[in-house]
């Protein structure tokens, strides 16, 4: 059983397994179960895996098409955006410090999956039967907002800041009270733990402790995170947390309301977890991250799958 994304996925990687090289084939693949499938980073630094930066240029447009597929148009454009914005910080000619790895064979029988990742992207993707996870889902931006030279004004991961800055905007004095819970970390709490521990996070205001439109600017916070994932994906997870999760959702806010000034925001809920930092040089250095606390790395799906495969081995 498959559906048209997950189709495209495995089409989209078997075009560009088949453009490598052996020697690029070899480095860009690895076994599902591979001991190192849930280490990962957003520093700069090499990876397990392919560079962009050792494909021909054809290699990468194929590249590139397999992280499209792993993104919705919108987050698509962004992952683009983080890779375009980290060239320019680079310099041309030090462009292409991604890496890209397919774990497993890309067929529906099989789990399989594969990641982009490099300097503050991290996309990565499990394939289960017709399910996909699109965890741990990181997106990160330095600077944040160019305030000089040929690109001046840009500004990459916006919405992610004024959005919530403008929901803490709109608490009274017992909601932002309960909200902002002193300093900002300097980094994403969770960092790149293999496993994101929710008792790390700090809880802040309830969903039940703000008012109709304070819920509804909160449900377009989680669904901008949410929508950065394929549309099916994203549809099938925000269900889920319309369904369990949402009402018992929290928003923690620490450091300064002010832009320019050193915050930090998390969006808390049983099952999922958002996290903003924006700290670094000057509060121009975003990172933020979606985690799944019983999805990261397709861990549910896996265990639907092995759970169903197990009952019809012993029938």
């Amino acid at each position: 059983m498959t559906t048209p994304l997950a189709q495209a996925m495995s089409e989209s990687a078997l075009g560009l397994l088949r453009a490598l090289t052996p020697g690029q084939h070899a480095a860009a693949t690895g076994p599902f179960n591979t001991p190192d499938h849930r280490e990962w980073t957003y520093y700069s630094g090499p990876r397990a895996g392919l560079a962009l930066a050792d494909m021909s240029a054809h290699q990468r447009d194929l590249a590139l098409a397999l992280l499209d597929t792993g993104c919705s148009a919108a987050g698509a454009k962004t992952a683009r955006a983080i890779i375009e914005l980290d060239a320019i910080t680079r310099g041309a000619a030090e462009e292409g410090h991604y890496w890209i790895r397919v774990l497993g064979s890309p067929h529906p029988r099989n789990p399989w999956a594969w990641r982009i990742n490099g300097h503050h992207l991290a996309v990565h993707t499990t394939v289960v039967g017709a399910l996909i996870s699109s965890t741990p889902l990181f997106f990160g931006a330095k600077p944040a907002h160019i305030t000089h030279g040929p690109h001046a004004g840009l500004r990459t991961l916006h919405r992610e800041e004024d959005m919530a800055r403008a929901l803490l905007h709109t608490f009274d004095g017992t909601q932002r009270d309960t909200a902002i819970i002193g300093l900002p970390p300097e980094d994403i709490i969770t960092r790149a733990d293999p496993l994101a521990d929710p008792t790390k996070v700090p809880i802040g205001l309830s969903y039940a402790g703000m008012n109709s439109t304070q819920q509804e600017q909160l449900r377009d916070l989680v669904s901008l995170y949410l929508g950065r994932a394929p549309q099916p994906v994203a549809d099938r997870v925000w269900q889920d947390a319309h369904d369990h999760d949402l009402t018992a959702a929290t928003f923690a806010w620490a450091g300064s309301d002010q832009p320019g000034q050193g915050h930090y925001y998390a969006v808390r809920a049983p099952t999922f977890l958002l996290e903003y930092d924006n700290t670094q040089q000057g509060a121009n250095h975003i990172h933020s991250v979606w985690r799944s606390f019983r999805g990261d790395w397709g861990a549910d799906l896996l265990a639907q799958h092995f759970e169903a495969h197990h009952r019809r081995s012993n029938s």
